[in-house]
């Protein structure tokens, strides 16, 4: 079997990869298969997809995976949180024959989508489903993007568990993947459909509120009050889990502060940046993304979780606090681009040592925009050119704002501190030097951007489980240990061997 680097031209057919298979080969081609896809947009004189392929001339057989079993006995475990984390750890634990209780706070895909339209339309916010909580957690309603800085070797089973699923067969390949909002919902129904097909159980609309240990090991959870028997628990709770966070605090659970980063979202128009990354709107290319950092201030300034062709959403989960995230379907085919861009908070900003004065930051940057906005969860705006200039905005340019609950005029500084404003204001400028357009006057900022990951962390062991709770393995982002869908999932699938190994004959992590 070869393993070749091919390149294509975008008006190529895929075909043509056959042909220069066959052409290495000197032999038809009897195996094929696309290892990773990615563009190549450095010369734009010379835009390219360069392609890492497996062939042979001989039927290769592909390999089934084994899973070895727990013989006897089988552990009861909880995972509290269907989010990236909480179902992939699901799907783990069934390979080795345990049958989870997936315990979520809020409601299936579906009904959550309803939450949420309604939300927009008419500003009354479901605290328990929303863009945060329910089915497929706060991923779910972003653009599904699957690209990570982490390397683990199970990567590739859980991008293939995607499209197994019904993700598109190029998620398993693409050098920056997505599955899109709108795919994501078919993919989480199936997933939910597959776990209590092969016996797990899946229990929406059900909060966790406690753990019961004797001897330091984990004997009962309680859910919505009751007490229900359990060998193991994974908390897969996701980043605004406040309450749970608080609960944890409360029962003696060892957390501390987690830097994060904050700051608003930034829409251009997405011809334009196909225009500064392409040279040219070129449509047989895909919609242009980007990816800038920032360290001509103080602190770093950064893009995040980047929606080509998207929309910003209201993504509020508390009565009373303005919070913004992105969003776009598989085909990003939206008039805006939208991105995160956010400045590194820092541990001294939070004002306290408490392990959750993070949160309470957030809160304040959240209730501040609010505010701003005059309330009714409208997001505050301010044109990227005033924005550098200092001065209030009045009226939009080209750029329209895509927040669907409506916008107020208001300077960034009136909810974010003078320490991230001004940083946020250098490195937008610096950014706008290296990427034409960006820092273009009425690119529209909308705020606050505060949930881009956790502000806690809850302590773990080298055994994964939370010290002085045997048995309680905290999980993925939510506690401190993950930032996107990729990491979220990789995590849960390592939580769940840490659960399967002592039972198993298999190394652990």
């Amino acid at each position: 079997m070869l393993t070749l680097r091919l390149t294509l031209k975008p008006f190529e057919s895929e075909t043509t990869l056959l042909r220069l298979c066959e052409k290495k080969l000197r032999a038809p081609v009897r195996y094929f298969r696309i290892l990773k896809k990615s563009l190549d947009a450095r010369d734009k004189s010379d835009i390219r997809w360069v392609y890492s392929v497996e062939c042979s001339a001989k039927q290769e057989r592909p390999q089934t995976p084994h899973f070895t079993k727990i013989r006897g006995t089988m552990p009861k475990v909880y995972i509290i949180g269907a989010g990236p984390a909480g179902l992939f750890c699901a799907l783990k634990l069934l390979d080795y024959g345990i049958r989870p209780v997936l315990i979520e706070r809020g409601d299936p895909v579906e009904k959550r989508a309803a939450a949420i339209g309604n939300f927009i339309r008419t500003g009354v916010l479901d605290p328990s489903s929303n863009v945060q909580f329910g089915e497929g957690g706060a991923g779910a309603f972003s653009d599904g993007k699957l690209n990570t800085q982490t390397n683990d070797a199970r990567h590739r089973e859980i991008l293939e568990t995607f499209v197994r699923f019904g993700a598109p067969a190029e998620v398993a390949y693409l050098g920056k993947p997505h599955i899109g909002s709108d795919n994501l919902k078919v993919v989480l129904k199936n997933i939910r459909a597959y776990l209590t097909e092969a016996g797990a159980t899946v229990r929406f609309r059900s909060l966790f509120t406690g753990f019961r240990l004797a001897d330091g090991r984990l004997r009962e959870v309680v859910i919505d009050g009751t007490a229900e028997p359990a060998d193991a628990a994974v908390l897969a709770v996701g980043h605004s889990a406040r309450d749970t966070f608080e609960r944890l605090f409360a029962a003696g659970m060892q957390m501390e502060q987690k830097e994060f980063a904050a700051g608003v979202r930034i829409e251009h128009l997405q011809a334009a940046i196909g225009r500064a990354q392409y040279g040219a709107d070129f449509a047989m290319l895909p919609p242009a993304d980007y990816k800038l950092v920032s360290h001509a201030a103080e602190r770093a300034v950064f893009t995040f979780c980047m929606c080509p062709g998207g929309t910003v959403i209201p993504a509020a989960s508390e009565e009373g606090g303005a919070v913004t995230n992105g969003m776009s379907d598989f085909a990003r085919d939206g008039v805006n681009a939208n991105s995160a861009l956010v400045v590194q908070v820092k541990r001294e900003d939070f004002g306290s040592s408490h392990p959750l004065a993070g949160v309470e930051f957030q809160r304040k940057l959240e209730r501040a925009a609010f505010t701003a906005a005059g309330g009714g969860y409208r997001a505050p705006v301010q044109l990227a050119g005033d924005f550098l200039a200092g001065r209030e905005s009045g009226k939009f340019g080209d750029v329209l704002p895509t927040y669907g609950r409506g916008t107020a005029f208001a300077p960034v500084g009136s909810y974010l501190p003078p320490a991230l404003e001004e940083s946020l204001r250098i490195g937008l400028a610096d950014m706008g030097a290296r990427l034409s357009g960006f820092a273009a006057y009425d690119a529209v900022l909308t705020g606050v951007e505060s949930r881009t990951s956790s502000p806690v962390r809850i302590l773990r062991g080298e055994d994964l489980q939370a010290p002085d709770f045997g048995g309680v393995y905290p999980c993925g982002e939510g506690c401190g240990y993950a930032g996107g869908i990729m990491s979220a999932a990789t995590d849960g699938v390592r939580v769940a061997q840490a659960i399967a190994a002592p039972l198993l004959d298999f190394d652990r992590i």
